[in-house]
């Protein structure tokens, strides 16, 4: 047996008020694992992220290959696991890794060189775009969702 996904979340700000206050209310996850191989290599980061959890949060920083070891590897039965990376590549990964994702939440994607505004909130490279659209084909949805009271939109309509 695995642990459970309760959220994936792709958020260039990783941890910050709306994880917090929104989220984990609709997802409560004993474990948020920050899925960045910087990050996982980063104390201070690691440090900063904590501190941005609500008290009593676990909160953990791997790599992708840590990531997939944590959630198939066993140990973890069910404990119930929020994941948040920065970009939709690591996500790829995970699942061509053999974790079970059956949707991913699309949350703030900063403009920056390279990217295209999608929405208000998400910009996305031409290599992210083709990422998602990847990840649909393989059986995961992807979709925008800033807040899970706000309404959600599914990739094809973002694109």
């Amino acid at each position: 047996m695995a642990a459970e996904i309760s959220l994936v979340r792709i958020d260039d700000r990783l941890i910050h008020g709306q994880v917090v206050t929104a989220w984990l209310k609709y997802y409560p996850s004993d474990v948020i694992i920050i899925v960045d191989e910087a990050v996982a290599k980063d104390s201070l980061m690691q440090r900063v992220l904590r501190a941005a959890a609500p008290k009593g949060s676990t909160v953990v920083a791997k790599g992708v290959a840590d990531t997939i070891a944590y959630i198939n590897g066993g140990g973890h039965d069910g404990e119930k696991v929020m994941l948040i990376a920065k970009g939709p590549e690591p996500i790829e990964e995970l699942v061509d890794g053999g974790v079970a994702i059956k949707a991913v939440v699309l949350g703030g994607m900063g403009i920056k060189a390279g990217r295209t505004k999608l929405n208000r909130n998400v910009s996305a490279s031409e290599e992210e775009v083709n990422c998602m659209k990847r990840l649909v084909e393989k059986g995961t949805e992807v979709g925008y969702h800033l807040v899970p009271q706000e309404s959600y939109i599914p990739l094809d309509k973002l694109l």
